[in-house]
C-alpha cells in the first residue's frame, strides 16, 4: 500500500526498498534463531526480534511485509506466555492502550498481533485458536475502536510520551483499513457508539471524535463505503445539525443571525428539534447553547421546549427560573455543550427543591477557584471558555448524570464511586467536596472521629495526577484519593479487610455498618463461601429480605474476570437497586466507574447495559450471576432476611459459578473445608 506520497515526520522521503529488504533480512534471522532457541532461551532471544520489527513498522510498507510473516513470527514464540498467547480471548477496547503505550515493546507486540489476526482473517494463517470469521468481526472492533488513528496526525501528548513510535500504528491502521474495508468498520464503528451512547456516560468527546470521522468518511469521494453506514446521519445531525436552521451546518455566526430574525413558530421548531435529539443520544450540538443563550435573552417562555423537560422538569424551571437563567449564562457556551444536558437532567430529576442544592449552586457561580485548580482545567481541557466555566458544566453533568462518572484509565475506582454515589444521592454534600477542592485546594473528611486532610496525607492509589476526566473529577479525585489511601493506611494493623471501615466512612452514613467478605485476607482463599451467599440473599434478594427496596446506594466489591473467566483484580462498585426485569428475571441494577460497564466477564456471565430494564448508566446481571463475582458487600446489621427460606441448590449454582471463574485457584483445601461455618440461623 506505499506510494510516493508517504513521507517521515521530518519531512525527508521515505526510506528504499533496499533499507526495509535490509531490515527484513535481520527480521528472518532473529525470527529464526528465536525458534531454535528452548523456551527458557526465548526471552534472551525475544529483544532482537521486537525491535527489528519495530523498525520494520516504522516503514509505510513494513506492515504488509510483517503480515506476510504473521505464522512464522507465532510459531517462533514472539506471543509466548503473554496475553497475545490466547488471541480467542483479546478485549477490543484494551488495544487503545497498548497503541498508545510509551513502551516499544508492548506497541510492538499489539501490532503484530493485528497483523496477525489480519493474516488469519484473509484466510493466509488457518490458526488452531480462532476462525477467520473470528479474527475479521474482532479486527473490525478494533479499528472502529481506534478510527481516529486513520484520520489524525500525532498529539502533542503522543509526540511527548510516544515520539517516532506514534507513527507505527498509523502505518498499521493504514494498512489494516486497506486490507478490510472500510465498509466494515463504519458498521461496526455505529454500533459501539450507539452501545456506548446507551449508559449516557458525561465524557462524550471521544464518541463525538467518533461521529465525526463517520462524516470524514462520508464526505470522502475516495472512500466507498458501499451499503455501509446505516443509522449514521442520525449521529451526524445530532451534532452537525439538528434543526431546520443548521441542517447544512452553517457556522455558529450564521446560526446566531438566523435566529434573530425568527418568529415564535419557527423558534418552536428549532427548540424541539435540539430537544429531540439530545434526548435521543444524549449528545448536545455547538448550535444549542447559541439558540438557549438567545431565548433567554429574547423567548425565555420557550426554554422549557428547548430543554425537552417533562412536567416535572417544567416545575422546577418556573420555580427556580433566576437560578436555571443564571447557570445558562455561566456554564452554556458553544465549547461546553454538554451543560445543556447536564443542566436538563438536573431539572427532571428534581434536586433542587432539596433546600440545600440552590443555595449552592449559587456558591458555585460565584466561586473563585485557586490557581492550581484553573491551571489544571485548562491543561486538561484547553482554555476555548473560562477554567469556572468549565467546571460549572462538569457540575451539571455530574448532578444531571450522576451514573455516567468515569475512573478514566486509573487505579481511582474508589473516587470515582464516592462521586457518583454523592451525585445521586446526596448532591448538596457533592458540591460541597467541589466548592472546597476547587477554591481551597484541600478537603478535609474524617475517619473514626480523627480529621484527615488531603493536602497533608501522603500519596494515594493513583500514582500520577489524572488528567482524563470530567471536570469535577480532574479537581476532586486527586484530593479523595489520598484521603482514601490514608484512610486504608490507619487500618494496617488491622486484622480483615480495610473496606469494613473504610467504606462507611468514605463514602456516607448510609453505607451499611455491616459487612460481610468472601475471601481471608491472610490467605487469599475463599473463606465461609456458604454463610456470605446466604447472607447477601437475605440483605438485597426481594424474595428473602421481606420484598424490602434497596433505599441507598450500597458500596460493594467484585472480582473481575475476562472473557475467559479468569481473574483480573478487585474493583469498587456501587449496588443501586435488585428487582425484576422485563423477563421476570431477578436482576442486580449497580454503577459500574470502569467508563465501559458492558463486558463479558466469561462462563456466560454477561454485563447488561440496556435491553434488560436498565436505565440510564446502569448495568446489570442476574442475581446469581452477580453473586458469583461478588466479594464484598455492605447491609443493616439491624435488619434480617429469612435466610431459612433459600434453597441450598440455588447457592450451589452461584459457588459452581465462582469455582470455575476467579475461585478456581482459591478453594480451600478438604480439612478447611470441613468446618462449614455457622448456620444460617445464627444470623
Amino acid at each position: 500500500m506505499a506510494t510516493n506520497r508517504h513521507t517521515q515526520d521530518n519531512g525527508q522521503p521515505p526510506a528504499s526498498d533496499d533499507k526495509l529488504q535490509g531490515l527484513l533480512a535481520h527480521l528472518d534471522e532473529a525470527i529464526a534463531l528465536l525458534g531454535e532457541a528452548r523456551d527458557f532461551a526465548k526471552p534472551g532471544k525475544l529483544p532482537r526480534v521486537l525491535d527489528t520489527a519495530r523498525r520494520v513498522l516504522l516503514q509505510p510498507s513494513g506492515a504488509a511485509a510483517l503480515e506476510s510473516r504473521a505464522q512464522a513470527l507465532e510459531e517462533a514464540g514472539v506471543f509466548q506466555d503473554s496475553d497475545w498467547a490466547t488471541p480467542q480471548y483479546l478485549l477490543p477496547y484494551l488495544t487503545t492502550y497498548s497503541l498508545k503505550s510509551a513502551d516499544a515493546n508492548t506497541l510492538v507486540i499489539e501490532a503484530l498481533s493485528e497483523l496477525r489476526l489480519l493474516a488469519v482473517a484473509q484466510g493466509d494463517y488457518p490458526h488452531p485458536l480462532v476462525s477467520a470469521e473470528q479474527a475479521h468481526h474482532y479486527l473490525t472492533q478494533v479499528m472502529a475502536l481506534n478510527l481516529w488513528l486513520l484520520f489524525s496526525t500525532p498529539s502533542e501528548a503522543e509526540r511527548e510520551t510516544q515520539g517516532r513510535l506514534a507513527q507505527i500504528p498509523r502505518h498499521l491502521f493504514q494498512h489494516l483499513a486497506a486490507r478490510i474495508g472500510y465498509e466494515h468498520i463504519i458498521d461496526k464503528l455505529i454500533e459501539e457508539i450507539w452501545r456506548i451512547l446507551q449508559q449516557r456516560p458525561i465524557q462524550v468527546d471521544s464518541v463525538k471524535q467518533m461521529i465525526t470521522q463517520i462524516a470524514i468518511c462520508q464526505a470522502d469521494p475516495d472512500i466507498d463505503l458501499g451499503t455501509s453506514g446505516q443509522g449514521a446521519d442520525r449521529l451526524v445531525s445530532s451534532l452537525y445539525g439538528p434543526s431546520q436552521a443548521s441542517r447544512e451546518d452553517p457556522g455558529l455566526e450564521v446560526y446566531r443571525e438566523r435566529l434573530a430574525s425568527m418568529d415564535n413558530t419557527a423558534l418552536q421548531g428549532e427548540a424541539t428539534g435540539f430537544a429531540r435529539a439530545m434526548h435521543d443520544t444524549g449528545l448536545v450540538s455547538p448550535y444549542h447553547p447559541v439558540l438557549l443563550r438567545h431565548l433567554i435573552e429574547h423567548n425565555d417562555h420557550l426554554l422549557a421546549e428547548a430543554l425537552g423537560l417533562s412536567s416535572t422538569g417544567r416545575d422546577c424551571l418556573m420555580c427556580y427560573r433566576e437560578l436555571v437563567v443564571a447557570l445558562i449564562r455561566g456554564a452554556v457556551h458553544p465549547a461546553t455543550p454538554q451543560a445543556v444536558y447536564g443542566l436538563s437532567l438536573t431539572l427532571e430529576r428534581g434536586i433542587l427543591y432539596q433546600p440545600p442544592v440552590a443555595p449552592a449552586l449559587w456558591r458555585q457561580l460565584g466561586l473563585t477557584l485557586s490557581e492550581w485548580s484553573q491551571a489544571r482545567l485548562n491543561l486538561a481541557l484547553g482554555e476555548a471558555v473560562s477554567p469556572r466555566a468549565r467546571l460549572l458544566e462538569g457540575v451539571l453533568c455530574m448532578l444531571g448524570l450522576p451514573l455516567g462518572v468515569g475512573q478514566g484509565n486509573n487505579p481511582t475506582c474508589q473516587s470515582a464511586r464516592a462521586l457518583s454515589m454523592w451525585a445521586y444521592n446526596d448532591p448538596d454534600y457533592l458540591l460541597q467536596m467541589v466548592a472546597w477542592a476547587a477554591r481551597d485546594d484541600e478537603i478535609v473528611m474524617h475517619f473514626e472521629g480523627q480529621a484527615i486532610s488531603s493536602m497533608e496525607s501522603l500519596s494515594g492509589v493513583a500514582q500520577n495526577l489524572p488528567m482524563d476526566l470530567d471536570p469535577v473529577s480532574l479537581i476532586v479525585v486527586p484530593h479523595l484519593d489520598r484521603i482514601y489511601a490514608e484512610m486504608g493506611r490507619r487500618c494496617a494493623d488491622r486484622d480483615g479487610d480495610p473496606h469494613r471501615w473504610v467504606n462507611p466512612e468514605f463514602h456516607g452514613w448510609w453505607s451499611g455498618r455491616g459487612f460481610r467478605i468472601n475471601v481471608d485476607v491472610a490467605t487469599g482463599q475463599l473463606h465461609d463461601l456458604d454463610a456470605f451467599l446466604r447472607h447477601f440473599y437475605a440483605s438485597y434478594h426481594p424474595y428473602y429480605n421481606g420484598n424490602q427496596p434497596l433505599i441507598h446506594p450500597q458500596p460493594a466489591g467484585i472480582a473481575v474476570t475476562d472473557s475467559a473467566a479468569r481473574f483480573i483484580g478487585w474493583h469498587a462498585i456501587t449496588i443501586l437497586r435488585v428487582s425484576l426485569d422485563p423477563a421476570d428475571v431477578m436482576r442486580v441494577y449497580f454503577y459500574n466507574p470502569n467508563n465501559d460497564s458492558g463486558q463479558d466477564w466469561g462462563d456466560g456471565v454477561r454485563v447488561s447495559t440496556a435491553g434488560n430494564g436498565e436505565r440510564f448508566g446502569e448495568a446489570s446481571l442476574p442475581f446469581e450471576q452477580f453473586a458469583s463475582r461478588l466479594y464484598i458487600f455492605h447491609y443493616d446489621p439491624l435488619e434480617r432476611g429469612e435466610l431459612a427460606q433459600i434453597r441450598q441448590e440455588e447457592l450451589d449454582r452461584v459457588t459452581q459459578y465462582i469455582h470455575r471463574s476467579w475461585g478456581a485457584n482459591r478453594i480451600p483445601s478438604a480439612d478447611l473445608q470441613a468446618d462449614a461455618g455457622p448456620r444460617p440461623q445464627d444470623y
